[in-house]
């Protein structure tokens, strides 16, 4: 593991326990990362497609920090690298920063402590505004929009915001008034601040055409990303009186050189809005947990690209994750590897949840050892180059249990389907169907399915033959269709049986003979 920038001492620790650590701050970036399974950067290290093209056995690249723009999220994808950051860490230090800024911004404290350092005494130049009563509009009402909303109001500001993916309920929640249009705010606000992500779309989003849609005389704060800003319409704006003043952290290019640092009316900060030492702490020992969960074959909860979850519904789908991978596993083996479409079925309360994570652990089950590297991050995109469609279904009534999620997988005229929950406080995962028969079993990492004639005698010739080949069985359950008809036995075996065991089984008139490994 290659630890490129520093982070904090309690996340190397839980990292050193663990792995062999290599902490290269300045040696070749290819050289480093030749024989890394993992990388843990900051925002000074680009992880572009032809670096991660160079790196064969990357598996995780940890982001200590809120922002990947400087990783290829789609080229990590491709090659099933998962990609995590620390979205938390610093939520609370880029909130309060805004903040600082703002007071800054309304009060000229910058240019007035300036002045006074430099012997000039002037009261009158730098006086300022009040910012209670004042509209302050947020663009971006996610994590650090919300905190930063929560602190203007106590300040007395009226807050306006906007962003379309954030449901209504949460803007009533917070008492913040929604703006359905960016040009309504835009038009309203006395006070201007961005906490939006840095995309495609959001690149140079204030421009010049929104800057004409300002009210005249605002003033801006960005502590989000430098590249939301056309920072010369900004610095034309300014110059006009259109924009009053401006507070900014970041920039389009850093280390900022700029006309805007020319400016009275601009109070500039080198990026620090995550820069404390309990953001740093948090984010550093975040992403350690994170890419330690990634190397361990264990969920990562903050990966950007795999679906990523509230803390509500996570925490109430967390013990059904295994169980959609072992299910998944489960029905691609008994349908021999042929799958032409996979479908997912989620009943009772699971139903009301969002379940993406579950089909996506389902696929990762059911592709394993189909391709060279297989996790949460490229199953989808494994499904998709095979041609394997995919299904979600949802519903709210479960006949026997509370919760039940069912796999089916269809090649040809051939279906597989089968069924599980979780049973106790500890959520053992248990098999409830399988083929058509309804069964009780616990999911086991080593599987036996027979199916066969429901005649006498076979259930003791199964014991006798696994016994003589000095195979026990763990635990074992039979299902019918019908009295004669056909049957189903499912086993949990300690150790793999003989092939010839398994052979001679299917000489002997069994319909089929499966071992499977759900390991």
């Amino acid at each position: 593991m290659v630890v490129r920038e520093p982070i904090a001492a309690a996340g190397m620790e839980l990292l050193r326990e663990r792995f062999d650590v290599v902490s290269d701050r300045n040696g070749n970036l290819d050289d480093a990362l030749e024989q890394a399974d993992a990388v843990i950067i900051r925002s000074a290290t680009r992880l572009t497609a032809e670096v991660i093209e160079r790196a064969p056995r990357l598996k995780v690249i940890g982001r200590a920090g809120v922002g990947v723009d400087n990783v290829d999220v789609d080229a990590a994808t491709r090659k099933g690298i998962i990609v995590a950051n620390a979205p938390e860490s610093t939520v609370i230090s880029a909130a309060e920063h805004t903040i600082g800024l703002l007071l800054a911004l309304s009060r000229n404290i910058p240019q007035a402590h300036a002045a006074l350092k430099a012997g000039r005494w002037e009261r009158a130049r730098y006086g300022g505004v009040e910012l209670a009563d004042k509209t302050l509009g947020v663009i971006g009402f996610g994590r650090i929009g919300q905190q930063v909303a929560r602190r203007a109001v106590a300040l007395g500001m009226r807050v306006l915001a906007h962003d379309p993916f954030v449901a209504g309920d949460r803007f009533r929640e917070l008492g913040i008034e929604r703006a359905e249009e960016p040009a309504e705010l835009l038009g309203r606000a006395d006070f201007l601040t961005l906490h939006l992500p840095l995309t495609a779309e959001t690149r140079g989003w204030l421009g010049r055409e929104a800057l004409e849609q300002v009210r005249p005389g605002v003033r801006l704060v960005n502590a989000a990303r430098g590249e939301l800003i056309d920072e010369e319409a900004l610095h034309d704006a300014l110059l006009t009186g259109k924009v009053a003043g401006a507070a900014l952290d970041v920039f389009s290019s850093e280390p900022y050189t700029g006309p805007l640092l020319e400016l009275d009316t601009v109070v500039v900060t080198p990026h620090l809005a995550a820069s404390t030492e309990e953001a740093q702490d948090r984010a550093g020992l975040v992403i350690a947990e994170q890419v330690a969960a990634a190397l361990s074959g264990e969920l990562v909860t903050n990966a950007v690209n795999i679906p990523s979850i509230g803390g509500e519904d996570l925490e109430v789908l967390r013990p059904y994750i295994p169980l959609a991978a072992k299910l998944g596993g489960l029905a691609m083996a008994l349908a021999g590897n042929r799958a032409e479409r996979i479908d997912l079925a989620y009943y009772g309360a699971l139903s009301q949840y969002d379940t993406r994570l579950l089909t996506v652990s389902a696929l990762n089950g059911a592709f394993q050892g189909r391709a060279e590297s297989v996790n949460y991050v490229n199953a989808p995109l494994l499904a998709a180059e095979l041609g394997i469609e995919v299904g979600e279904e949802k519903r709210r009534s479960s006949r026997d249990f509370t919760n039940l999620v069912r796999v089916t997988v269809r090649g040809g005229d051939e279906e597989v389907r089968v069924a599980g929950t979780t049973i106790g406080h500890d959520h053992r995962r248990w098999l409830v169907s399988a083929l058509g028969f309804e069964l009780e079993i616990e999911l086991a990492p080593l599987m036996v399915f027979f199916r066969y004639d429901d005649v006498p005698g076979v259930i003791g010739r199964v014991g006798t033959l696994f016994g003589q080949a000095g195979v026990n069985i763990a635990n074992m359950t039979v299902s019918r269709t019908r009295r004669g008809g056909k049957a189903l036995m499912a086993l949990s075996v300690d150790t793999p049986p003989p092939d010839e065991l398994v052979a001679r089984f299917r000489e002997e008139g069994f319909d089929d003979a499966r071992v499977i490994s759900l390991d």
